[in-house]
């Protein structure tokens, strides 16, 4: 293999057998139960990166089923995003992601810079209730209840947030040295948004510690709402819009 062969073809690793394809990303019937919270004001800012800003103590905390991702098969993915603004622009900062596929989480972490980890979240309805599960091994991490479908909400306005909404990330890749490489806020769009439908109803959240997937360390002070969400979208790359290295 010479050097222009490299050049040319290297996409991600490994490089003759890449842990997951090109884009771009399509999610068919994407599955999301969102349940926002208020938490402590000063554990959030200790992890939110500057420049990004917070404007209130909210968390969502989501669990998203997603059975036909493009390269990426069918999996379930559960974490933390974070409401903040950036030159004064309403956005979502990832805060932490667990999930049980490999492919999304190479290419998660090494494309746009997805906090995600292995685990094992689970989303499913048991006759009248939504239920979103979380464990980290065999310690369960969190549990979230909503009542199936009780209100409907505007799937227009779910539709425009969804696109209009930028999300940010913290890429960090190391060096060989074991400094960091690249350090960088990414900023990414979800596309072409298809909403199916948007639901509501009385909900519950309860988050466990651990050493490792320290999801309790943003406690539940009060639950504020909580939102099921099925829709068709495709994940867009992303570009960069501060430099900590430079």
């Amino acid at each position: 293999m010479d050097i222009r062969t490299i050049r040319e073809q290297a996409f991600a690793m490994p490089f003759t057998n890449p842990a997951f394809p090109r884009g771009p990303y399509r999610f068919i019937n994407r599955e999301f139960f969102i349940i926002s919270y208020r938490t402590d004001p000063d554990r959030l800012r200790a992890v939110v990166p500057e420049p990004l800003q917070i404007t209130s103590p909210i968390v969502n905390f989501e669990f998203i089923r997603m059975p036909d991702s493009t390269g990426f098969g069918d999996y379930t993915e559960s974490g933390q995003v974070i409401p903040v603004t950036l030159d004064g622009v309403a956005g979502n900062y990832t805060h932490a992601m667990y999930l049980n596929d490999h492919p999304p989480i190479a290419g998660g972490r090494e494309l746009w810079g997805f906090p995600k980890k292995l685990a094992t979240p689970r989303l499913n309805v048991h006759t009248d209730t939504l239920v979103g599960e979380l464990d980290y091994g065999p310690v369960r991490i969190a549990e979230a209840t909503m009542g199936y479908k009780h209100r409907a909400l505007d799937g227009a306005a779910i539709r425009q947030g969804m696109a209009a909404t930028p999300n940010f990330l913290l890429k960090i890749i190391p060096h060989v040295d074991g400094t960091a490489r690249i350090c960088e806020l990414v900023r990414f769009y979800l596309q072409d948004v298809t909403v199916h439908g948007a639901w509501s109803g009385p909900s519950s959240l309860a988050l466990f510690p651990h050493a490792l997937a320290p999801v309790a360390d943003l406690p539940v002070l009060e639950v504020i709402e909580a939102r099921h969400i099925v829709a068709d979208l495709t994940l867009a790359l992303g570009d960069v819009v501060y430099d900590y290295l430079k």
